[in-house]
């Protein structure tokens, strides 16, 4: 099976011809395997700033194919093609665009490849002083493929000059917090989160894990309030797990932060979880990854184990809290959201 920006992809083989490409962030299937049947000669590099699509692309076992994860990317290697799938974060693109121009050759093809609806139709404006000849070669299946190539800069990428700073208050506690472009409230705290942290039970002790961590906003505010817990953050994200790790730095605290697809990476057992989930990946409306998580992680859980999850309040997460791990209590309602609180 081939996902669509992938199909857009092979309409267009001229284009693909390169000795050592590089993928950033395409959806992972057949394409790889068809990619190397058309060149079997070349190089391939398939990064991925997710740990699910990293975990897949290695899965594919092409000898031909490096997988990479990590916050940027860096290489020796000067790749003569690359191929962007248009994020969701128009910030996002010009992130990684800066990122890879010391890792290409001289004569390099950009191609970016997205949905119409990702706003990829503005590609041409968001990139007029990174992109130059940039031009719409293909559309089909709701996608369109754009090509270019990448303007001369002297500047160099320093990661740490994309973290973008605020700070917030809550009962008395304030945090700094930063965060890289495309992790989650980038901009500023979250109403659900704020929410969460003004609900929060009065006692919180022992082994934390705070699940899809973001930017560490919520492990880093606990974190200040009660600093006997021992901090664990997951996400799928190697951008957020970067901006996690820079905002508690920030406090002046430290936690063990680790990249996991639901709970794959999950080996521990904790006093108590905590959560603003997310159920958006990409573009996609995705609720697979929270509701794994709320299903399976019981195991996870030290004797009289808590969790505590806030969500949008049409999310149906309560009857399967109540069926997986106990008895399940409404904190609060507000805002459209709702705060659920179990324990076993």
């Amino acid at each position: 099976m081939l996902d669509n920006i992938n199909q857009l992809l092979l309409r267009n083989p001229d284009l693909l011809k390169a000795k050592a490409p590089l993928f950033i962030n395409l959806p992972i299937d057949d394409f790889f395997e068809e990619y190397h049947a058309l060149h079997p000669q070349a190089v391939m590099t398939c990064y991925n700033t997710n740990y699910q699509s990293h975990l897949q692309a290695k899965r594919l076992d092409l000898t031909q194919m490096t997988a990479v994860f990590n916050v940027y990317y860096q290489s020796k290697t000067a790749h003569d093609l690359v191929i962007i799938q248009f994020p969701k974060s128009k910030a996002e693109l010009t992130f990684m665009l800066a990122m890879i121009k010391e890792s290409i050759a001289n004569e390099c093809l950009v191609l970016v490849v997205g949905e119409n609806k990702s706003g990829i139709k503005s590609l041409a404006k968001l990139t007029e002083q990174q992109l130059g000849d940039c031009a719409k070669i293909d559309a089909a299946r709701h996608c369109l493929l754009f090509a270019s190539n990448i303007l001369a800069t002297q500047e160099s990428f320093i990661l740490d000059d994309w973290l973008k700073p605020y700070s917030f208050m809550i009962k008395d506690t304030s945090v700094d917090v930063v965060a890289l472009p495309g992790v989650f409230s980038q901009n500023g705290l979250d109403i659900g989160t704020q929410v969460l942290l003004e609900n929060l039970p009065k006692k919180i002790t022992g082994e934390l894990l705070d699940f899809g961590c973001g930017a560490g906003v919520i492990a880093s505010y606990l974190g200040k309030v009660f600093p006997e817990i021992k901090l664990h953050l997951l996400d799928v994200s190697a951008l957020a797990l970067y901006s996690a790790q820079a905002t508690l730095k920030l406090n002046n605290l430290t936690g063990h932060v680790f990249p996991s697809d639901s709970l794959s990476d999950v080996k521990g057992k904790y006093d108590y979880v905590i959560s603003n989930p997310p159920f958006h990946q990409g573009l996609k409306t995705n609720y697979q990854a929270t509701e794994t998580f709320l299903s399976k992680i019981k195991p996870h859980l030290k004797p009289k184990g808590q969790v505590t999850v806030v969500a949008n309040s049409f999310l149906r997460y309560q009857p399967i809290m109540e069926e997986a791990i106990g008895r399940t209590q409404v904190l609060a309602k507000q805002k459209g959201f709702s705060l659920y609180h179990c324990s076993i």
